[in-house]
């Protein structure tokens, strides 16, 4: 490992190889549109938010308690609370860098003095166990989040030692991790979390300080599990993916934020260690997951019992979990892998839920937020109050905050580094990932000066215009990345038109400030339809209009009720509508009935037909509590 301190990159993710290098915020700065709006309210609103709420619940003065000597058995929030604390300190040290806000550099300080000292003289450091009046350390691996919540320290760590420069943060985190490696190392305690996710700190960590020790620790962890570690529990140890070794396994199964930060971790050690088997098992779990056990949307996760995945095929709408954060940690996972592939396939995962779950849980103010993101929801939810917590993550509208807040604050963390995200380069030149207006300005290995400013209104616009901002001193290629859906994409270069297959297309030449590149994608309406082996929507058809996923919400319905009756004709295409879609619906009720069965089938074809709105799923909800659903009944 070649990292360290000296190299700042302020990026969340940076592998020591790989076919392409990320660009970081100090890279990479999006001007606006779909996702600087969204960047603007998060900064402005959901910080401070967040950081209201958790001093409010007591969540803030946990660490005050153990830094005073005053815990009880009496402690508020969950054991997992310490996390939130440290994702806002992530958000907030990527903000910082980004905006240069002095708010967001304050309340580092501020949360970070208050943390530091309820660090024991060891490194350990939690608020719910090994302190008066609690349990001990490290008495309940399986659910007490103790390493856990150290692995989100120690991203945070990441963030601020990527974007400041090492101080008080990243001090604690060391010693957090000197601890961690200590106590669970060669010849320590053969341990492991229930919920991952100190794999994943520790490997970045140590990549950021250029310790191997503790990329080391990551993969002790790794493989550990899977051989029955922890205790078993009535959910089975599916739930923590310990009941078959990651190495082995053929596909994502248990609580799906579990799975996910699991694999995140294994690529970032595969890459380090040049582990190809182990790369190799998270691609292989990557693509069947994807292939049958992933929502339209990108959500994954089917079953509310244990916020987990479901067997392939198993992705009823109406009982989708998708949880907000499995969102999050699904785009880790297809980052890091793209990042040790080159593959866009990865890329084209992370737009698909970028646009439909990340976007879609946050309210417009930046105040209330989506847990889970169902595809069908039969009845409108009860409004939500915005000065009360939330006990239930699938209520059908954006909450304030919820019992288990885990979300507000992964989404925030997304948004604050989300430029991180839209391209990389290699030898040769700069590939771009994801569109939105931003300027993007580059050295390549070999010195050459790579410059551009990206001008789209994507997605609702799909021109996505290249604009070279520097004099090139000799060729190099730029790439775009053309999603899978966009059959009959063009390129358009030095007043040519060539066609873009879904994949990747080039253009390789001494560029010239002022040049522009023209990436057209179709984002006109169309018709998908689903696996026949997916049950639960056989006999329905979903919109999407670029890499939107479109739903029909019940205020755009003629009668009250009518989504549950409804029908739409399949036989020619959606229409185009003002960033949405326009279909014919008819209803299918049986009039009258007592008993839902009958020997007769039902049949919509002699009602008259009425223009069916169709809008962005992640718009949904935002006029109000509604109905909703994505997967459509069609006839044809």
């Amino acid at each position: 490992m070649t990292q360290g301190p000296t190299a700042a990159h302020p990026v969340p993710v940076l592998p020591s190889r790989g076919p392409v290098r990320p660009l970081g915020l100090a890279q990479v700065s999006i001007t606006g549109g779909f996702w600087g709006d969204r960047q603007a309210v998060n900064a402005a609103a959901t910080l401070a938010h967040c950081e209201t709420w958790m001093e409010r619940l007591g969540w803030l003065a946990n660490f005050d308690r153990v830094a005073d000597g005053t815990t009880a058995s009496d402690r508020p929030g969950w054991p997992f609370s310490d996390s939130e604390v440290y994702k806002l300190l992530e958000a907030l040290a990527w903000e910082s860098f980004r905006t240069g806000e002095a708010e967001a550099e304050s309340a580092i300080k501020r949360l970070t003095a208050r943390i530091a000292r309820a660090q024991d003289p060891d490194g350990y450091l939690n608020t719910c166990f090994g302190h008066g009046g609690q349990p001990p350390r490290y008495v309940d691996l399986e659910q007490g989040h103790e390493l856990y919540n150290t692995g989100h320290l120690l991203q945070a760590a990441v963030a601020r030692l990527r974007t400041h420069g090492e101080d008080e943060l990243v001090r604690v985190a060391r010693r957090a991790a000197d601890h961690v490696c200590r106590t669970f190392g060669p010849g320590g305690r053969a341990g492991i979390c229930g919920h991952p996710e100190i794999e994943v700190g520790l490997a970045e960590f140590g990549r950021a300080l250029g310790e191997a020790r503790y990329v080391e620790q990551a993969r002790l962890f790794l493989d550990r599990r899977g051989h029955g570690t922890l205790g078993d529990i009535p959910l089975g140890r599916a739930y923590f993916q310990d009941d078959v070794p990651i190495r082995q396994a053929d596909v994502w199964r248990g609580h799906a934020v579990r799975a996910l930060y699991l694999s995140a971790a294994a690529v970032d050690v595969a890459v380090e260690r040049g582990d190809d088997e182990l790369l190799d098992a998270v691609r292989r779990q990557w693509e069947r997951s994807v292939a049958r056990r992933t929502y339209i949307t990108g959500g994954m996760g089917s079953r509310h019992q244990d916020e987990g995945f479901g067997e392939d095929w198993e992705l009823p709408p109406d009982r989708a979990y998708c949880e907000t954060c499995a969102g999050v940690a699904s785009i880790m996972v297809s980052w890091r892998l793209h990042l040790a592939t080159g593959d866009v396939r990865y890329t084209d995962l992370i737009e698909r839920t970028l646009y439909n779950v990340i976007a879609s849980s946050p309210a417009d103010d930046g105040r209330a937020f989506f847990y889970a993101n169902p595809l069908h929801q039969r009845t409108p939810g009860r409004p939500s109050d915005g000065t009360e917590v939330s006990p239930r993550a699938e209520s059908g509208v954006r909450a304030a905050w919820f019992d288990v807040s885990c979300c507000p604050t992964n989404v925030a963390r997304t948004l604050a580094v989300l430029d991180a995200y839209l391209a990389t380069t290699d030898g040769d030149g700069l590939q771009l990932h994801q569109y939105a207006p931003c300027v993007i300005a580059a050295d390549l290995p070999d010195g050459r000066r790579v410059a551009a400013q990206v001008e789209t209104g994507y997605p609702a616009d799909g021109a996505v215009h290249v604009r070279i901002t520097e004099d090139a001193s000799a060729p190099w290629t730029l790439s775009l990345r053309v999603p899978a859906w966009a059959e009959g994409a063009t390129l358009t270069d030095d007043g040519r038109t060539r066609p873009a297959a879904p994949g990747t297309v080039t253009v390789r030449r001494a560029f010239r400030a002022g040049d522009v590149v023209t990436l057209d994608l179709p984002v006109r309406p169309r018709f998908t339809w689903p696996d026949p082996r997916i049950d639960a929507v056989r006999g329905c058809v979903a919109v999407e209009r670029g890499p939107e996923v479109l739903c029909v919400e019940s205020h755009d319905l003629p009668a009250p009720g009518l989504l549950d009756a409804l029908v739409i004709d399949a036989s020619g295409g959606p229409a185009a509508d003002a960033g949405g879609a326009l279909v014919t619906g008819r209803s299918r009720a049986r009039a009258g009935a007592g008993w839902p069965y009958a020997a007769a089938r039902p049949d919509a074809s002699g009602d008259d037909g009425f223009d069916v709105r169709l809008r962005p799923y992640h718009a949904w909800a935002r006029r109000g509590p509604s109905a909703m659903r994505v997967w459509l009944p069609a006839s044809s």
